[in-house]
């Protein structure tokens, strides 16, 4: 016997993808602007900060680099209540995505800003440009032109990662995915089509 594709048995279904797509989407969006952000501070201070500082950003960066993404969520998921901080679905993912994300972002905004030729700096300060808008205007762009690809590539790992928040009970892509199939029973068509759209994510990303 045959297996017969139907795939208009998701029909039913395409607000609900659309929802997923839509979490998925603001998820990767918020996650990789907060973490760009803190990932800036961090390059900026693993290079100038203090010993310390330093040592304390390096310990960081190890540590996410080098513990799965799904451990670090369920941590902040179900660690942190056990300390009195409890956190919605939505909320905890955001925050393990941020952290996850800023933590590769340092290590390549930090090579950006190595790549940048010191001659620019000492231009800048020769035109009187002060500490905060030398690194802002000057730096700072110049690094990130430097880094963007492998910063637009860790993003769209970031979005594709971001499918394991199903395990937390958020309604993105993959946890719609979940829920179509256990209600049409057609598996096979159900994660063909999130398949699809992951990888027309990515593409788009």
């Amino acid at each position: 016997m045959t297996y017969q594709f139907d795939f208009s048995a998701l029909i039913p279904y395409f607000g609900l993808l659309l929802h997923g797509i839509g979490v998925t989407l603001g998820l990767a969006a918020a996650s990789s602007v907060l973490g760009l952000i803190l990932g800036t501070a961090g390059a900026a201070l693993s290079l100038h900060g203090r010993r310390r500082t330093r040592r304390l950003i390096a310990a960081y960066v190890e540590l996410i680099r080098n513990t799965p993404f799904i451990v670090q969520m369920f941590f902040v998921f179900f660690g942190l209540p056990s300390m009195g901080l409890r956190l919605s679905a939505m909320t905890a993912a955001l925050l393990a995505m941020t952290i996850n994300v800023a933590a590769y972002a340092i290590e390549i905004i930090r090579a950006g800003l190595e790549a940048v030729p010191a001659g620019q700096t000492e231009a800048a300060r020769g035109l009187g440009f002060r500490p905060l808008p030398l690194f802002c205007l000057i730096v700072l762009p110049q690094a990130l032109a430097h880094v963007w690809p492998a910063l637009v590539g860790q993003i769209t790992i970031t979005m594709l990662e971001s499918a394991v928040v199903s395990q937390i009970a958020v309604v993105d892509l993959t946890h719609v995915g979940d829920l179509i199939q256990s209600r049409n029973y057609r598996t096979f068509e159900t994660y063909f089509v999130i398949t699809l759209i992951y990888l027309a994510l990515a593409i788009t990303v």
